[in-house]
């Protein structure tokens, strides 16, 4: 027997109505939450139109845009949320679509798996789901796909629409400080080499924090607790939770490493995880709300780069000169409710120059969700601000300051040629012009 797929109603007339202004193919992607017994889709949304392919769609969809917004939406989901599979509207025959979606599925996951920190847990699904829709006899064709065999033959699966699917999910959330401090390449301090060395040390941190105590309301519960035992079935519960970090011990050591610079993150993000209804373990919720602290961290730091990137690809030939330390604000973590009564949210990045406007634009284009700025969530965190003490800590850097924890983040990069000596008590950073 193959996997069955709990879908959210809405999601049936959301088809429908694509369905109804159809015109050459459809894609998108089928957006919720895998378990072993069975999945649950919450929600779906197309890929948006490519202005240039728009007279020349026709019935071959455009598989790197789709890989593209997969990858996009990808980083507006939270703990427990991810892109499930892709489906297609188009009345070519199924038997022949399944060449397409098999094609769109495989690359679509391959993708947004290479950009994961973590590594892979055995009880993590690999099965991924295609859905076809006939727009003018409204059948559909279910099948999976097992993405980590290359091989892989399409399974036949179960489709069942419900109401209220994630009505009483549970959500795990928690506040976590980041300070890191990144050495980079000597002589090698464009933003392509900072890419690296930062995703290597990001990759360092996820690890240590994937080995971090995860307290759940103060308290340290076995893997194998039912998470909302005791409580009423069918209730939403809200859980707040600390992840204790411990370093590296391999880091306890003193570390003399030539470099040509420094990057400094720090500050404070809001995580957050949600669980289905169907007895969620605590080792679930763990792991869920772990990896979002990690890609919400991640997914941050290449947003900024990315514009960092641009940015000088368009100051090339330019007289500009560099300071030697640079200090830039991180995007906030913004959160929208997938439906306005619903308590499953998706989230967008707000950098400090835009607008709530923005954000709800972008939700439209990726998530194609109609949201008003009054719906959005936008008191988990403050916006990130550099004051003078921030400046004051990095032009004495033999000044070293225990900061508050605030709900904000920055990102510093020192541009210099250096020696860094990571001492071992207060991880301190010193920069000695060669």
């Amino acid at each position: 027997m193959g996997r069955s797929y709990i879908v959210e109603d809405a999601v049936e007339g959301y088809l429908s109505k694509l369905c109804e202004q159809q015109a050459g193919s459809i894609t998108g992607l089928l957006i919720g939450q895998s378990s072993t017994q069975r999945d649950f889709v919450v929600t779906a949304t197309r890929t948006p139109q490519k202005e240039e392919s728009a007279a020349a769609a026709g019935n071959s969809p455009d598989k790197e845009w789709v890989i593209e917004h997969a990858r996009q939406v990808s980083r507006m989901l939270p703990g427990g949320l991810s892109v499930l599979g892709v489906f297609i509207i188009t009345d070519t025959d199924s038997k022949d679509t399944l060449t397409t979606v098999r094609q769109l599925v495989f690359a679509v996951e391959n993708l947004i798996s290479s950009e994961h920190l973590w590594n892979p847990a055995d009880d993590d699904v690999t099965d991924c789901v295609t859905l076809h829709v006939n727009p003018k006899t409204r059948k559909t064709f279910c099948r999976t796909f097992d993405v980590k065999d290359p091989k892989s033959m399409a399974k036949p699966a179960d489709w069942k629409y419900q109401s209220g699917v994630c009505s009483s999910w549970s959500m795990v959330s928690c506040c976590i400080n980041v300070d890191m401090l990144v050495p980079l390449p000597d002589n090698r301090t464009g933003t392509e080499s900072m890419d690296t060395s930062l995703k290597e040390e990001l990759k360092v941190w996820a690890h240590q924090l994937e080995s971090g105590v995860c307290l759940i309301d103060g308290k340290k519960l076995a893997e194998d607790t039912e998470l909302t035992g005791g409580q009423k079935r069918n209730v939403r519960q809200t859980y707040t939770a600390q992840i204790l970090i411990t370093p590296d011990d391999q880091r306890l050591t003193d570390v003399v490493q030539r470099c040509g610079g420094s990057v400094s993150i720090r500050g404070a993000i809001h995580s957050r995880a949600y669980l289905h209804s169907n007895k969620p373990k605590v080792k679930l919720a763990e792991k869920l709300l772990k990896r979002d602290v990690v890609s919400t961290v991640a997914t941050r730091v290449q947003m900024l780069l990315e514009e960092l990137l641009t940015s000088e690809e368009e100051s090339k030939g330019s007289s500009k000169v560099k300071r030697q330390t640079e200090q830039f604000c991180l995007p906030r973590r913004i959160f929208c409710p997938v439906k306005v009564s619903g308590p499953v949210c998706v989230c967008d990045y707000q950098f400090s120059d835009e607008g709530l406007s923005e954000v709800t634009d972008r939700l439209k284009e990726m998530l194609d969700i109609d949201a008003a700025e009054e719906d959005l969530d936008t008191r988990q965190e403050t916006p990130a601000e550099i004051t003078e003490r921030d400046v004051a800590a990095v032009a004495a850097v033999e000044t070293v300051e225990v900061l508050e924890p605030k709900r904000n983040n920055y990102i510093g990069v020192a541009m210099a040629s250096a020696v860094a000596l990571l001492a071992t008590a207060a991880s301190m950073l010193y920069l000695n012009d060669i």
